[in-house]
């Protein structure tokens, strides 16, 4: 009984209690395993086998068709592989995205619950960083590798979303919350505990809006990359032989190593530094540059450039906002749930943004598009210095 006392703080203190010691490189590793699976079968379809599929299907509205399906969202992937209507796109992309939304909100809490403050910049960038290396990869597997087979790539995608996540799931030590901290199941509380008053917890509400302002801004300004590079940028007739997603391909490996450079980088910098909002607002900024110059300029090289600024921006931006956020968290005992919220922030931008961007590109043309991008892409950069209790 003496045992059973001693013990219960024991396991509340674990659960519970601020991380102090550092993790290791193997569990980082199998924690950015798990997110690169994720990645590869959330971002490939959306750049790439969505907008292949789309195409075939309907041609003519294909432009619509992928705000629609990206508008209701992203349970099988083998399944989405075999849809051959805009509406069986659209529902089964909607299923799949509610469980690749559950278990990015555990990817997103293992980081408050196992890694502590002085190094979650530098493990946010690597686990940040699959969210454009699993895009390259998928990319490559997709375009390369099974030579644009839609219905392959789903299931291969599929199959790598669950392999991956395997070694974090077998070997990450989770402590379990002692039974007088446990909470009864009530569905009235699971109704509420999606509403965090921003007047109580200010610095959690400008960390949502500053998420959802920039998951908005990358969520208008890469979802018709693959139309852009065919019908403004006019890839194929600028190199024969090659298609507009050999082009996507190649502003995507750009992306990608900048991205990888500055989210590692970024991170070390801003847990050596102690700083976040300064690396936040300049991410935002180079993102926004990107955008105006594909406003301004409809060219190869102007989409060359603006993946170079695009990709350094969101790699800080994915390390030091996700840092950022673990540090605003209202409750310890509620970190997965809180996180899961900030992840509704870049969720629905994704629905959003393809309902902005579509009339604008149907009525006012790319420019206008990109243009759009930037303003909300430097109102979240403004908008992070709201937040107080973070330098």
């Amino acid at each position: 009984m003496a045992d059973q006392v001693i013990g219960q703080p024991e396991v509340q203190s674990l659960a519970l209690a601020e991380p102090t010691r550092h993790v290791r490189i193997r569990w980082i590793i199998g924690l950015t395993l798990a997110s690169l699976g994720m990645w590869m079968a959330t971002q490939t379809p959306l750049q790439v086998v969505l907008a292949l599929q789309l195409q075939d299907i309907t041609p003519r509205h294909k432009v619509v068709a992928l705000a629609v399906v990206t508008g209701v969202g992203a349970i099988s992937m083998m399944v989405l592989a075999a849809q051959n209507t805009v509406f069986g796109v659209a529902l089964l992309w909607f299923l799949f995205s509610g469980f690749q939304n559950g278990e990015f909100a555990t990817l997103s809490a293992a980081i408050p619950d196992h890694v502590p403050v002085r190094q979650r910049a530098t493990v946010s960038g690597w686990v940040g960083m699959p969210i454009a290396l699993g895009l390259v990869l998928g990319s490559i597997l997709v375009v390369d590798v099974l030579n644009q087979d839609v219905f392959r790539s789903y299931i291969v995608l599929a199959v790598l979303m669950v392999v991956l996540a395997l070694p974090f799931v077998f070997f990450t030590p989770d402590h379990p919350l002692a039974p007088q901290d446990r909470e009864p199941f009530v569905w009235r509380r699971v109704a509420s505990a999606y509403w965090i008053s921003p007047r109580e917890y200010p610095d959690f509400g400008w960390a949502w809006l500053t998420r959802f302002l920039t998951s908005l801004a990358i969520a208008m300004g890469t979802l018709y990359l693959l139309y852009f590079l065919r019908d403004a940028v006019h890839y194929q007739r600028l190199f024969p032989g090659q298609t507009a997603a050999d082009g996507l391909l190649i502003l995507i490996l750009i992306y990608t190593g900048c991205v990888v450079l500055t989210s590692i980088v970024g991170g070390i910098i801003s847990d050596r530094r102690g700083r976040r909002k300064m690396l936040v607002t300049v991410s935002g900024l180079l993102m926004a540059a990107a955008a105006v110059l594909l406003a301004l300029f409809q060219t190869w090289p102007a989409s060359l450039a603006a993946a170079v600024l695009f990709g350094m921006g969101y790699g800080a931006y994915i390390a030091v906002d996700q840092a950022l956020i673990t540090q605003v968290l209202p409750k310890a005992r509620d970190r997965a749930k809180d996180l899961g919220i900030i992840n509704i922030a870049i969720v629905c931008p994704g629905a959003i943004g393809a309902l902005i961007a579509a009339p604008l590109v149907s009525l006012a043309g790319y420019p206008a598009l990109f243009t759009a991008t930037a303003v909300v892409a430097i109102a979240a950069a403004v908008g992070v210095w709201k937040i107080k209790s973070v330098p």
